[in-house]
């Protein structure tokens, strides 16, 4: 008897990926716009602190949707990058500044977080078939 698995939040995971892109660079500019005026100092702090805060937000969504979905460790970290992807292709400045090194930080981080989340995802359906 084979079990089928329900979808996370009803969505496949590409769409699960897809609504990671578009809510972490939402936060992404509400972070580094709230915190603008509080590190008045420093403006690229509060950018610094929101790309952070987006890599970690992308790596745990990542996690989450392979170990729910280890198939898609394929895709889920493409489609969740997709807006920092695009920027390294059109951007003519990104790999001149400082910050795609936060930002490649994050794909690196989502990466690693969605191969644990297949393998745990793949223990945990192991597991189950026993």
């Amino acid at each position: 008897m084979e079990i089928k698995k329900q979808k996370l939040l009803g969505l496949p995971s590409w769409g699960l990926a897809l609504l990671t892109a578009f809510v972490s660079i939402i936060l992404l500019i509400l972070i580094a716009s709230l915190l603008g005026p509080i590190l008045p100092i420093d403006k690229n702090l509060s950018e610094d602190i929101g790309y952070i805060i987006y890599g970690i937000i992308v790596a745990i969504a990542c996690f989450f949707i392979c170990k729910h979905n280890p198939k898609s460790v394929w895709y889920v970290p493409i489609i969740a990058n997709i807006f920092g992807i695009f920027a390294a292709i059109v951007e003519p400045n990104f790999w001149i500044t400082y910050l795609w090194i936060l930002i490649c930080g994050g794909w690196v981080l989502s990466i690693i977080a969605s191969i644990l989340g297949r393998v745990v995802g793949q223990r945990g359906y192991e597991i189950s078939k026993v």
